[in-house]
């Protein structure tokens, strides 16, 4: 009797024990959830490359070292010349509605100050129809200010536009009653067309309207006589154009957690959107429904006479000559050639990356540390963004109601006479998850449905994100595009950032890959992307470094300004610091200032830090990647994924 007391004791302590363990391990799995999501904000792997004093070797400081022959170049965007200020009454008010994505919004709008300017116009604030249009959006930020500070861009530009919230009462009740005339000017019209068209209207009639919707309204490239305009577009991109205050803390907070601990990042744009895939023909690059999609949207930017070409095209070919874009998996080879270790931070921005988390996972295999928005921030700082929105109904398909037994026997009873077959047996539920997501249509339909208030409420979210996209961009130690320059005719993100960092800091590391030579370069070693000959990552280096510099920028030049000015806002928009005089001189204030900036920072300098010798060999550095690359331990290779594991 006393050994199965002393039996049932122990089970029965066992017994308590497994559930004070079942207790502890639903705890852990309850908190382990928000933890996950906080573990990439606050920790990233250590930098295989940092030494035990927690500085970067030479190799890794000349991955991100500045460009020094872009050094003399600085931003400088005030007017030269004679330069006076807007007079008031002007010669009317303008008032513009624009349409697009968010690269087309900025664009649109430095346009359309520009022409405000130039038609002495009283300028009344752009309304943004991608926040306008989408039901549910909070009634705190609306329109323009659903981006950007009104009251930033009215004070910055005070100068050179007047500009007004609204118009005043009795021409909005005579704009609501369709008084006034709407233009919509082409996205490269020009000054004169302006002046001959628009002007006797404005004059006549005191206010007219516009439509933008094609990324812009005024040639990039203007005259020499009207440089001064080419200014004020960089005035209001790059000091006027502020995001709103919650936009602009929330940025400053994720390159804070990226930049954590003393590390460099590097942000990665892979440009695959839908509309430029489909203007390109890049439609093979993808499978399944994805190629469908593409080939749908080609046709329709057909039939709308925007492409005038074939609806079938071979995409390889398309991407031989440089038109298509450089996939992640590419672009992961491409750094690796260049030398970035596996365990360096990378940004991936951009709202829309086509083909989803798939073709992400080759570059993710190759850099555990590639991260987006949705890492680095919770949803309660997301959330915040959006303010208080009203509740919408969600896109969930609704199967059919199942018919009860009184309904199948009154339809029975109301039958025509016997005898007569059997009822059919009933159809087979259908389930919510088969017709649920943005490309459900495909299957069943030959015309994409028109947008609902949810998905039009989604469109007017990813401004913000991409608003978020952009700075952290900005602010980047190293950006690298993968679509820059489709050649579609409209503004892109990459070329934006990219002519941002020019104008701000224009030595910072910008690369501007030829994506044709690149492209013949993979071409030539598609059976050994992983292990390539040394010839072949020696000649991605040096296209790669020579694209930072001034080959870089002759083709950023010729590719992308014809576009946008914005892509390429130098010469007109900055200065050089030169001992020689010549006539794009920076001021000597300018010049002290940077002087005195320089000194400070060679005066914070730490004294462990490594000097940055530029005289080491190249070729030892190389041979000596290599040596570490053979050495890895089968941990640290990098191996191949098979994206359908």
């Amino acid at each position: 009797m006393m050994f199965r007391s002393k039996i049932k004791w122990v089970a029965l302590g066992g017994l308590v024990l497994s559930f004070l363990s079942l207790l502890v391990h639903m705890f852990v799995a309850n908190t382990s959830v928000e933890l996950v999501q906080y573990s990439v904000m606050t920790r990233f792997i250590e930098d295989l490359n940092i030494d035990v004093a927690g500085k970067q070797g030479v190799r890794s400081q000349k991955l991100w070292k500045k460009v020094k022959p872009l050094e003399v170049l600085q931003p400088y965007a005030n007017p030269r010349s004679h330069y006076p200020v807007p007079v008031d009454p002007s010669n009317g008010f303008i008032y513009a509605k624009i349409f697009g994505e968010f690269e087309k919004i900025r664009s649109s709008i430095c346009d359309l100050v520009a022409i405000s300017r130039l038609l002495n116009a009283t300028l009344v604030i752009p309304e943004i129809q991608g926040s306008t249009n989408s039901k549910g959006i909070s009634s705190e930020f609306k329109s323009f200010s659903y981006l950007y500070n009104e009251e930033q861009f009215i004070s910055a530009l005070k100068n050179d536009v007047i500009i007004v919230k609204n118009l005043p009462s009795n021409l909005k009740e005579a704009r609501k009653r369709k008084e006034f005339r709407t233009f919509k000017p082409k996205k490269s019209a020009s000054p004169d067309y302006y002046i001959r068209e628009l002007l006797p209207e404005l004059k006549k009639a005191k206010v007219i309207g516009l439509v933008l919707m094609d990324g812009g309204c005024l040639q990039p490239i203007l005259s020499s006589k009207l440089v001064e305009y080419q200014r004020l577009r960089c005035r209001v991109a790059f000091h006027a154009l502020h995001f709103r205050p919650e936009i602009l803390a929330l940025a400053h907070l994720m390159v804070k957690r990226l930049r954590a601990s003393g590390q460099p990042y590097l942000a990665y744009h892979p440009g695959l959107i839908r509309d430029s895939l489909a203007y390109k023909g890049c439609a093979e690059l993808f499978q399944d429904v994805h190629t469908e999609l593409i080939q749908y949207r080609r046709a329709q930017l057909i039939k709308q006479k925007t492409v005038h070409d074939e609806l079938t095209v071979d995409s390889f070919i398309r991407k031989l000559n440089g038109s298509c874009p450089l996939m992640p998996e590419e672009v992961g080879l491409l750094l690796r050639a260049m030398g970035y270790p596996p365990t360096i931070r990378i940004y991936l921005a951009g709202s829309e990356t086509f083909g989803g988390q798939r073709v992400m996972i080759p570059l993710r295999a190759m850099y555990t540390n590639l991260v987006d928005r949705s890492n680095l921030c919770n949803k309660h700082e997301l959330n915040k963004l959006l303010g208080n929105e009203a509740p919408l109904p969600s896109n969930s398909f609704n199967p059919p109601p199942i018919k009860t037994a009184k309904k199948l026997k009154e339809e029975w009873d109301q039958a025509g006479p016997r005898p007569r077959p059997l009822p059919p047996p009933p159809d087979r539920p259908i389930y919510q998850h088969e017709k649920e997501g943005w490309y459900g249509w495909v299957a069943e339909k030959d015309s994409e449905p028109d947008p609902s208030p949810i998905d039009l409420r989604d469109k007017a979210h990813r401004l913000l994100w991409d608003a978020l996209d952009y700075l952290v961009s900005v602010e980047a130690d190293a950006f690298f595009p993968g679509f820059n320059n489709d050649g579609s005719g409209w503004p892109d993100f990459s070329s934006l950032v990219m002519g941002h960092r020019l104008y701000e800091m224009a030595s910072a590391r910008t690369f501007r890959p030829d994506r044709k030579f690149l492209a013949n370069l993979f071409n030539s070693t598609e059976d050994h992307l992983y292990f390539p000959k040394r010839s072949w990552t020696l000649a991605v280096r040096k296209h790669l470094n020579d694209s930072l510099g001034e080959e870089g920028l002759k083709r950023q030049f010729i590719q992308s300004k014809p576009i946008s000015f914005l892509s390429h806002p130098i010469p007109e928009c900055s200065c050089t610091i030169s001992k020689t005089s010549s006539h794009n001189t920076c001021p000597k204030w300018m010049e002290e200032s940077l002087a005195k900036s320089r000194l400070q920072e060679s005066g914070t300098l730490n004294e462990n830090e490594q000097p940055d010798d530029d005289g080491i060999d190249e070729e030892q550095m190389d041979s000596e990647d290599e040596s570490k690359t053979n050495n890895l331990s089968p941990l640290e290779e990098d191996v191949e994924m098979d994206p359908d594991d």
